[in-house]
């Protein structure tokens, strides 16, 4: 469901009034944001020295306020971050009285185990910096594994956009041919089985072997039918897009009719965008999570349709300010 803006006339006091501060890691989304809440981002400055540091300096106080700090650590991954801490950590010795991260896109989300030995838990240690930095809430959207929330001690709300997806695609679905949801890899089944039960279509899966990083992956066999089908071929991001790939080339060997590709962050490191270009597929439904240069859209033509998120950022935000529940917005 999309977000639609509610006035309760409950003022929250505790912390102050929101304020919004933005990092560069997605300005677009940040600004609508702000236009959700009728708010204006706060100024700040982010200065690179010569030697790649930075300096954070806000334009005025944000002592005793409930501030809330956008920024997706997509690329460039590490300035992002580090922005992202350094303006965390400001804010916190500005006396800040709540301080939450807003993360549309959460960086080293797949380094979320160890799957092989010697390897690190990466996706933990983001989640203690950010903490250390000086966050007291966290938001983000479609975390790569559920288990990441654990990573965390401070509360959080983990939100997901396939609602605005879902919302979209549905009328759509009428002049589709037996829709099925098909989810790229297993590891993505049961995202893909709410999917599925949200549009009421059958489901099939993907079962794939994963090779070692940059490299390829191999798609091994199809779990369900598809020919003679539309398909909604579904993952929570695409990087390289190697493995849609893979699985548009299998579904159309399978006998699949139309293929919509539905995904939430469209990180789409090279060569992603030429290989999505070159694919049979009628359409690319992703969300704005992370910011798609004009090149690439460009690139991608009318095959590409983008929804935005700020809609439900923005409530989730004011509902946190008011303490309102957040659940009730998807009738949990």
């Amino acid at each position: 469901m999309t977000p639609k803006r509610f006035k309760s006339g409950f003022k929250q006091t505790i912390y102050g009034e929101i304020k919004l501060y933005a990092g560069s890691g997605n300005p677009e989304l940040a600004d609508k944001i702000a236009e959700y809440l009728d708010q204006e981002l706060s100024g700040r400055d982010i200065e690179e020295y010569p030697n790649e540091n930075l300096l954070a300096r806000l334009h005025d106080s944000a002592r005793g306020q409930d501030v809330y700090m956008i920024q997706s650590t997509s690329r460039p991954v590490h300035k992002n971050l580090m922005e992202l801490l350094i303006m965390l950590q400001t804010l916190k010795l500005d006396s800040a009285g709540r301080i939450t991260a807003v993360i549309p896109y959460m960086a080293y989300a797949r380094s979320d185990k160890k799957d092989q030995p010697r390897v690190p838990i990466t996706a933990r240690l983001v989640a203690d910096m950010i903490e250390v930095a000086g966050a007291d809430r966290y938001m983000t959207l479609d975390l790569h594994a559920g288990q990441i929330q654990g990573f965390f001690s401070i509360p959080g709300d983990v939100l997901t956009a396939f609602h605005i997806l879902t919302d979209y695609i549905t009328p759509k679905m009428a002049d589709m041919v037996d829709p099925t949801v098909v989810t790229v890899d297993l590891g993505f089944a049961k995202r893909g089985r709410n999917l599925a039960e949200k549009l009421n279509v059958p489901l099939a899966m993907i079962e794939k072997r994963r090779g070692r990083v940059n490299r390829s992956t191999e798609a091994l066999n199809l779990v369900g039918e598809v020919k003679g089908r539309d398909v909604l071929l579904t993952d929570d991001e695409v990087d390289t897009a190697g493995s849609v790939e893979e699985a548009v080339y299998l579904l159309k060997e399978s006998g699949a009719k139309d293929i919509y590709l539905v995904f939430v962050h469209p990180v789409l490191s090279k060569p992603a965008v030429d290989r999505l270009a070159a694919l049979p597929i009628k359409e690319i439904i992703t969300t704005d999570t992370v910011p798609i240069s004009k090149e690439d859209k460009e690139k991608l033509g009318d095959k590409l349709t983008i929804c935005s998120i700020a809609p439900l950022l923005g409530e989730v935000i004011l509902r946190a300010h008011e303490g309102r529940s957040v659940g009730e917005m998807f009738n949990e």
